[in-house]
């Protein structure tokens, strides 16, 4: 077919598109003017999240807009959100039909991409119990004060007494959440004790171009219909070249863990110390259902959505708490009034840290790691705030916009922990949403709560943290679909002298 068809094509599918439209939309939501083709497309700036914050103001907190040939809703409202995830949860339930989930998804059938249904219900239950119960938090709850502790002691080795030592925080943090997130997914740490300088730096770059959260649009995504009729340029390529690159690592994995289990004669019922050692428990009885393919798309979505946002909400609550040391004085104050210098935070102590917990919750306020949450989509036509929303419609929900709301918070852009000081279930009104809410939040919420929460109090109890100079730390944020830094946070820190001792018997 050559170029000629293709735009006549284009043409006549446009519009057929934009007449049927017009005789059967009649009550969309406030919507600011189009262009042919291209639909909102030419407003849209990155961050997404702040230009649509931005258009939200002049046309209202709830727009229907065209992202190209797709329908996308947006509410930066408590009011919209509920009714969303209350009375249209089913219908919302769903994920769009993007590239990224044919090819980085397995088709669709991963945890984070399958449609609402019997699949995915049996795949979240199996994460829930399997992952993210209360019994296996508590089971890997050692897995994780051991990589902290693993942490702590290297820092330590690296100071010398009353000198401020440098440091990458950004690397050390991430380092860290995958560290234990390689605990709880296979048992040991990604970077071993003998690995240099170098070799930890490409396995750094490595496994954040492998795993880093894909939600962007593309062209693919932007006009869907044409999809079928030729691949843009590249596009394709590249993502099938990730996900072959990530099913080796995981299959590696896999393997690895197999290899264990018949070494150490694991019987399939006992000594699940591991998630994939219960998956390959659970294949040993379903060896059709739990697939190695089933098993890589459920341990894919731990890294995918469990290291780089973790890391990056603990990189913006340190640079919070350097630009404002009065607060992390007021913390530091907390954790030595309940915990003694001669051990550790441990998890059964956060909750008796509120002002810990305040801290966490004001940094995901102010730095939602996902500032559009997770991509939803409908399911069939329903009716939001009075007005119709299509089937196949994208939702995209600005908690970005809603957690800095003047008419929500008092003094929005501020960095005070307090605001959440006796707050009893911060979701109440449906204002503070960093892991999403309905049938498809977030089930991590409470491994990710643990592992920051305890990561930041441990570097609070431990060291004393300075600026690299007078000026405040940027807070400027990277443009894309996740929230991190834009800059790497470097500082100084240095042992507290009235942990010293301690320290150096780790």
């Amino acid at each position: 077919m050559d170029s000629v068809n293709y735009i006549l094509i284009f043409f006549i599918l446009f519009i057929t598109k934009y007449l049927f439209q017009k005789l059967t939309n009649q009550n969309l939501p406030p919507s600011p003017s189009t262009l042919p083709l291209l639909g909102h497309l030419h407003l849209l700036k990155k961050p997404l999240h702040t230009t649509l914050q931005s258009l939200s103001l002049k046309h209202g907190s709830i727009m229907f807009l065209k992202f190209g040939f797709r329908n996308v809703l947006t509410v930066s409202s408590p009011t919209y959100v509920e009714e969303i995830f209350t009375t249209n949860d089913i219908v919302f339930a769903n994920r769009p039909n993007l590239v990224a989930g044919q090819h980085l998804g397995q088709n669709y059938t991963a945890l984070g991409w399958v449609p609402y249904g019997e699949h995915w219900r049996n795949l979240r239950r199996v994460t829930s119990i399997e992952i993210f119960s209360s019994n296996r938090l508590l089971l890997s709850s050692h897995l994780r004060s051991e990589e902290i502790k693993r942490s702590v002691k290297e820092m330590f080795s690296q100071t010398r007494l009353d000198e401020w030592k440098f440091i990458d925080v950004r690397s050390m943090l991430f380092d860290l959440t995958v560290n234990i997130m390689m605990r709880i997914v296979v048992g040991r740490p990604c970077y071993g004790e003998n690995m240099g300088i170098e070799e930890k730096s490409r396995m750094r770059e490595f496994l954040k171009e492998t795993f880093v959260p894909n939600m962007a649009l593309n062209l693919g995504d932007i006009y869907p219909v044409f999809r079928r009729f030729f691949s843009f340029v590249g596009l394709d390529k590249k993502l099938v070249k990730l996900q072959s690159t990530r099913e080796e690592f995981l299959q590696g994995l896999i393997e690895e863990t197999r290899i264990k289990r018949v070494n150490d004669s694991i019987d399939g019922e006992k000594n699940r110390t591991t998630v994939t050692d219960g998956l390959l428990s659970l294949q040993k009885m379903e060896p059709d259902y739990y697939s190695d393919d089933a098993i890589q798309g459920i341990i894919s979505i731990m890294f995918t959505a469990g290291t780089d946002t973790s890391s990056a909400t603990m990189e913006w609550a340190m640079s919070l708490l350097l630009n404002h040391p009065e607060v992390l004085e007021k913390a530091r104050a907390e954790i030595d009034s309940h915990i003694e210098n001669s051990r550790l935070i441990d998890e059964s102590d956060l909750s008796n840290l509120p002002y810990l917990h305040c801290i966490l919750n004001e940094t995901l306020r102010l730095f939602p790691a996902g500032p559009l949450l997770v991509p939803h989509s409908s399911s069939e036509e329903c009716t939001i705030g009075g007005y119709k929303i299509p089937r196949g419609t994208m939702l995209l929900v600005n908690a970005y916009a809603i957690h800095r709301d003047p008419k929500l918070w008092e003094e929005p852009n501020s960095f005070k922990p307090e605001r959440f000081t006796g707050v009893q279930g911060e979701r109440e009104g449906f204002k503070f949403i960093p892991f999403g809410l309905g049938r498809r939040a977030c089930p991590g919420a409470g491994l990710g709560v643990k592992s920051v929460s305890l990561v930041v109090g441990t570097l609070i109890q431990c060291f004393e943290w300075k600026r690299l100079g007078p000026e405040l730390v940027d807070l400027t944020e990277w443009p894309g679909t996740t929230m991190p830094k834009a800059e790497s946070l470097e500082a100084t820190y240095r042992p507290r002298p009235q942990l010293m001792q301690f320290l150096s018997q780790l």
